[in-house]
């Protein structure tokens, strides 16, 4: 126990025996779903050695007919991701460089961890993209390549195609992302301005084989769209790519260097990213090792443990964060509107947030505050939202907690609840209240995870 900091103050801050007890079993219970769902665990639990024989998830790779085994990654998850590799395979890895966040780094003896930047790239992202493209070129087909990927891994693995610069491509992303673009949306075009994305780095690899372990981020689990899918064919088009910047608005505002590629792609005069007939990509496993759905299950069973029973309803909530919190609540309204106790909702996903307004937040906490209206006055009852990276936008929290006191609270302080939800300022709202979640980076990236309880 532990990820989540400060849970006693967190909990005191109910008025009521009912909200304290409420805020309890809540938060103890999301603290013992982030345990379970640790990315070193996850790993050792669906990878094993046995011999010459590695296993995961049931396939089984000959250890003894390669040559070299070279591990490279990116992503949230790295660190605790390569050092559970390490440990299966221990001196049989040749080497490897993982791209990891800035903070995160494990001591490991084959595998060199690489902090980066996130989730802004930046030039050590860049630096360590150049030694991983360089790493798995030039190989034999009896060489084996295992790639660790993890949310966040489009920024930290940052290699922009010929012409582009870094800055061009991550202020583009930044400005996709400020203006509501989902993660397929960003994605597909990252892919199609860069070097790795897209099923470009199994195609620098070959002939070797590639190996994938993936642990998702993106609702649905759309292997492609998971940090870019680096090594996964690609559906999408150039032409998808400029639909997107058109949706958006920015197609007459992006630099001359990406406009030109983007042309030039339109027009057949730049390769489009590998697709997933092209057999090169065919001959690449990619193996999904975690999910949303197992952080909302861990918190199931972890509130029914604790005698509450839990109903998991979808990982696939998706839409503006203040609508998905409206949503959120009118499940604890019916809950009080029909007598029920003792009942819990979990939901993941990932919402978006179009931002409007010159605050500092999160779509977590931007979801709790638009909950926070229809809980007014309900006893015993909350929303809990938080990022399963510790990371909930551009604020320190992962997310935030809002009950049945939360506008009674605000309105003592001289808070206007409304206009911070306007103004995107969500993190100064529960800060002022003492209701931000804070983790720090937790080293895994399962997407979000939202509890609806009513005691």
């Amino acid at each position: 126990m532990g990820v989540i900091k400060g849970l006693d103050g967190l909990v005191e801050r109910g008025v009521s025996e009912g909200d304290r007890r409420a805020r309890r079993v809540a938060l103890e219970s999301l603290d013992e779903a982030f345990e379970m769902v640790d990315p070193y665990k996850l790993l050792r639990s669906r990878v094993r050695r046995e011999g010459d024989r590695l296993i995961v998830k049931g396939r089984v790779y000959d250890l003894a007919s390669y040559g070299r085994v070279l591990v490279v990654g990116f992503g949230k998850a790295g660190s605790l991701m390569a050092k559970a590799l390490e440990d299966i395979l221990g001196g049989r890895i040749d080497g490897g460089l993982v791209n990891v966040p800035y903070g995160t780094s494990l001591r490991l003896e084959r595998i060199e961890l690489n902090e980066a930047g996130h989730p802004k790239p930046d030039e050590n992202g860049l630096k360590g993209a150049k030694r991983i493209l360089e790493l798995v070129s030039n190989l034999s087909e009896r060489d084996l390549v295992l790639v660790l990927i993890s949310g966040g891994g489009s920024s930290l693995l940052p290699l922009p195609a010929d012409g582009i610069t870094l800055e061009e491509k991550g202020e583009l992303s930044m400005e996709l992302m400020k203006r509501g673009a989902d993660i397929r949306e960003l994605n597909t075009v990252r892919k199609h301005l860069s070097m790795v994305k897209g099923g470009w780095l199994a195609k620098r690899a070959k002939p070797a084989k590639v190996v994938s372990l993936i642990m998702s981020d993106v609702v649905a689990d759309p292997l492609d769209v998971i940090a870019s899918g680096p090594t996964v064919g690609d559906k999408s088009t150039f032409e998808d790519a400029f639909k997107v910047l058109k949706k958006y608005g920015l197609w007459d505002e992006v630099s001359p260097s990406v406009r030109r590629r983007i042309e030039r792609g339109l027009e057949g005069l730049e390769a489009e990213t590998p697709k997933p007939w092209d057999e090169d990509i065919k001959r690449v496993d990619n193996i999904l090792i975690g999910n949303n759905e197992l952080i909302c299950k861990a918190l199931c069973s972890a509130l029914e443990r604790r005698g509450v029973k839990c109903e998991y309803l979808t990982s696939c909530l998706e839409g503006e964060a203040r609508e998905a919190g409206k949503f959120v609540s009118s499940l604890i309204q019916q809950l009080g509107l029909s007598g029920r106790h003792g009942v819990a909702y979990v939901l993941g996903g990932e919402t978006t947030v179009t931002v409007r307004g010159s605050g500092v937040g999160g779509r977590n906490q931007e979801l709790a505050l638009a909950s926070a209206f229809k809980l007014d006055g309900i006893d015993s009852c909350l929303v809990v939202s938080v990022g399963s990276d510790g990371i909930d936008g551009v604020s320190e929290a992962a997310g935030a907690l809002a009950d049945g006191t939360t506008l009674k609270r605000a309105k003592e302080l001289g808070l206007d609840p409304l206009a911070y939800l306007s103004n995107n300022d969500s993190y100064a709202f529960f800060s002022k209240l003492g209701d931000v979640i804070i983790t720090g980076p937790t080293g895994n990236n399962l997407n979000d995870v939202i509890l609806a309880l009513r005691l």
